[in-house]
């Protein structure tokens, strides 16, 4: 499209070890410069004053050598070293803020505001965060309802706001790609029976995600249609997960807990009738955009979940899911018994409303006119 980048990013050493030749093969082909530092972790809060320091001194060297058109900052804290350069080399500014960082922190009680520290760090990023949307040339946000509750504040009715949810690679999660063959072999790899029903849950366990409501979900789905097994694909300790389920009454017989690479993920995901996600709606939840719901998608599976960030209009508005009002029996029961109609579903269908929202060439295009309006 006519633009360069140099990405500046921080790493984890193991991790940078583990995959810097994949990265360096997809930058290199895209004549993307890839500058990694590191992340550093002791003593704690120091070590991210340091982390801070050296991204903003590293940002200015950049722009002082190159001629820099546009700083894109991802989040709050790349964000200062943003402002930083627009004021000291005239650089324009993307906010691409994502959601509400600072909120989001004391809504998963990383900063606990009971503690005094915290409180001056919350306190000092969200005077920052007004800040970095009154200095931006533009701003992204994950959600349409991030971006209408900011522009209901007076200060900033006149931002230039976009709205770019988390994409999905649609060329690789398309159910079209996975034949009869691959879904039987795996059925039989993973002890799935040729009757069953699977409902899949994609990502971490606990945390913002209601793992064991979620259980409950499956336990009352599970006791109406025997036929349903839960699959769940994440990184997390297997056994940690079972032993969840375990609590929720589940059977062990009806979970099946494993990881699978990004390359086989859609192989997996073919295996469900339903994918399911439950998450925590705080204040700063408002500004979610769950990945996993544009594969799903994108994969013609239709979802069960709560009404987080844009989820609830999507789904209405799509008729690619079910919305749970709340977690509680009734609720869940009202669900289950909207499923049956939901499966009549076509798989195209439910894919061609991932292709309007998540697709990643829709989004792609989407920065491409916030960069030509900065640059204009």
């Amino acid at each position: 499209m006519g633009y360069q980048f140099v990405v500046l990013s921080f790493e984890k050493k193991g991790r940078y070890q583990k995959e810097k030749k994949e990265v360096e093969k997809i930058t290199s082909g895209a004549d993307i410069k890839w500058i990694p530092l590191w992340f550093t972790s002791k003593p704690p809060v120091l070590s991210k004053i340091y982390d801070r320091w050296k991204l903003k001194r590293r940002v200015s060297k950049i722009c002082k050598e190159q001629k820099i058109d546009i700083v894109h900052c991802r989040s709050y804290v790349a964000a200062e070293a943003g402002v930083e350069v627009k004021k000291k080399y005239g650089t324009k500014f993307l906010f691409d803020m994502r959601g509400f960082w600072a909120d989001e922190k004391v809504d998963n009680g990383q900063w606990d505001q009971k503690k005094y520290l915290f409180r001056r760090i919350y306190n000092y990023y969200k005077t920052k965060e007004k800040e970095f949307l009154l200095m931006a040339d533009g701003v992204i946000t994950l959600t349409l309802s991030a971006k209408n509750y900011l522009l209901s504040k007076p200060e900033y009715k006149d931002l230039s706001i976009a709205v770019i949810p988390c994409c999905a690679d649609l060329d690789h999660f398309d159910f079209h790609r996975i034949s009869p063959e691959q879904i039987q072999t795996l059925r039989k790899e993973l002890k799935i029976p040729d009757t069953a029903k699977v409902i899949t849950y994609l990502g971490s366990a606990g945390g913002w995600y209601m793992t064991r409501e979620m259980f409950f979900f499956f336990k009352m789905l599970s006791n109406k249609h025997p036929e349903y097994m839960m699959l769940v694909l994440s990184k997390d300790d297997p056994e940690i997960i079972k032993t969840e389920a375990a609590e929720a009454g589940i059977p062990i017989e009806k979970i099946i807990v494993t990881y699978a690479t990004r390359n086989r993920l859609p192989q997996f995901l073919a295996l469900s009738t339903y994918g399911i996600f439950f998450i925590r709606n705080t204040f700063s939840k408002m500004a979610s955009s769950p990945t996993k719901h544009g594969e799903f998608l994108g994969m013609g599976i239709p979802v069960i979940c709560n009404e987080i960030g844009d989820t609830g209009s999507i789904v209405n508005d799509t008729k690619t899911g079910i919305l749970v009002d709340d977690f509680s029996e009734r609720s869940f029961q009202n669900a289950i018994c909207r499923m049956t109609d939901l499966e009549k579903a076509r798989k195209e269908e439910v894919r061609n409303c991932a292709e309007k929202i998540f697709d990643l060439k829709v989004g792609v295009q989407k920065y491409l006119e916030m960069y030509n309006s900065i640059m204009a």
